[in-house]
This record gives structure tokens, sequence and C-alpha cells, in this order.
């Protein structure tokens, strides 16, 4: 059982999905907890879903814009306090094929994905450090981000990013004592994505994952809680797959031996 009583918990992308679900574990942990996104309406349903605690802080945020993220980590900080533990997992995920996407559809992915993790990450640590307080750091990308996918090029691009934005901030941040580390999801079940993945890719996805189902924000929440917890201290720049085994290689491919009686 994870102990959180004395954290400020900051998430973007909090509104629904893996965002909710990591800020619901926390919370559930004893976490303050400060859910940032986009969407208000998004945010009031799930403040409602962590029962309206005074535990609990929303705030809207754009991850795009370093201004709207400096705002919500000064008044979040000013809300529940000083944050010991932020998890950038604002993204979007749409789909199209690069001979018919539009410059405007690129930026949005890559601005909201990569520049956001940057802006969240930076303007936390960079209170962190002005403190002098150790602290963790939590990015959320995919496995899109080492095996590619038709129609989401700029997707995949953007998580990649994400995976070596991570481990530069490591080396970076290292001697202030703030741990960074990655989490790259499988296919998860969330409500966002219902009519941007067809069922389609979703049956042929859950055909290649060993443990035999799509993930859940929880699976994503757990792992998330691992890292930012004490016993993750001496862990900081990896890339933990959260995937039910999916990543492990072309698990479609049926065994390769003989077959053995």
């Amino acid at each position: 059982m994870f102990d959180f009583r004395d954290h400020s918990v900051l998430v973007t992308g909090a509104g629904a999905g893996i965002g909710l679900g990591i800020a619901q574990a926390f919370h559930q942990a004893g976490a303050r907890v400060a859910l940032g996104d986009l969407h208000e309406p998004g945010l009031a349903r799930a403040a409602e879903r962590l029962g309206g605690s005074e535990r609990v802080f929303t705030h809207p945020v754009d991850v795009r814009d370093g201004r709207s993220v400096a705002d919500f980590v000064q008044a979040t900080e000013r809300a529940i306090g000083p944050v010991t533990v932020a998890v950038a997992n604002a993204g979007v995920y749409p789909n199209a094929p690069v001979l018919d996407m539009t410059t405007e559809e690129w930026d949005r992915v890559i601005e909201t994905n990569l520049r956001g993790v940057f802006l969240t990450c930076q303007a936390v640590a960079r209170r962190m450090v002005a403190e002098g307080m150790p602290g963790k750091l939590i990015t959320i990308s995919s496995g899109a981000y080492n095996s590619g996918r038709k129609g989401a090029a700029h997707y995949c691009a953007s998580k990649a990013g994400v995976v070596m934005f991570t481990k530069v901030l490591a080396m970076e941040l290292g001697a202030h004592r703030i741990n960074v580390n990655c989490i790259a999801p499988g296919l998860v079940t969330v409500e966002r994505n219902v009519n941007e993945v067809s069922e389609e890719v979703v049956r042929a996805i859950v055909a290649t994952i060993p443990w035999g189902r799509p993930g859940s924000p929880e699976d994503i929440a757990h792992a998330a809680l691992f890292l930012a917890s004490p016993f993750a201290e001496f862990i900081t720049g990896e890339v933990l797959s959260v995937d039910g085994g999916s990543g492990t290689g072309r698990t479609y491919l049926p065994y390769s031996g003989p077959t053995r009686r």
C-alpha cells in the first residue's frame, strides 16, 4: 500500500482517461491532487468522481502555452502546497496519413504531446530546484515511441520525443535528486478515444497482447504510484512499458520450432 499523505501531486490531462485514473490513485493513497485539463466540464466531472474532497484542486490549463502551465503550477502551490510529484499526461491521439496530413494537424499533436510535456516538467522542476526540494516527474509516452502505426506519424514522433526528453531531463536533474521517468502504455481503454480507434484496430492489437486484454487507466496509475514512491528512488531516466507484454516482440507469429508432442 503506497502512502502519499504528505504529497501534492499535479496531473495534466486529468479530466478523463489515464490522467483521471492516475489522479484517483494518488488521491486514494492520501495525496492532495491538482487536476489540470483544457476541458473544464471534464474537470468538474473528475472532481465529482473524486468525491469533492478538500484534497482535490482543479484548474484549466492549456499545456501548449507556457503562461497557462505556469499559472496552473502557481495556483496549485497556493491551493495544496509545493508540488512533490508531477505527471505530464496530457495528450491527443488523432489519425491522418502523412500524405493527407495538414501542418496544423502535425503542429497540434507535437505541441500538445511533446511541447506540453516539456513545459509541464520545466515549470515544476524550476520550482523544485528553487526550493531545494527533491521530487518525482513522470512523463507519459506510449508503445508508439518504438513501434510505428500507419496514420499516426505525428503521434508516434511525439511519443518518441517524450522518451528522449525524459532521459535528458533525468541527466540534468539527477544532482537535484529529482527523478524523471516515463511510462509507455500499450492499448488502454479510456473514454476519449472511443471514436478515434476503430474496433478493427482494437481487435488486432488485443490479439498481440500476451495478457489477453487491453490495459486500463488503473494499470497505468499503479505504475505511476510505484515510480513516485520511495521504492523507485534509484530509478531515473527509465521507460516503464505497461502493455500486457505487447512490446515483447512479434507476438503474432506462431511457435517457431517443430511441434512437440
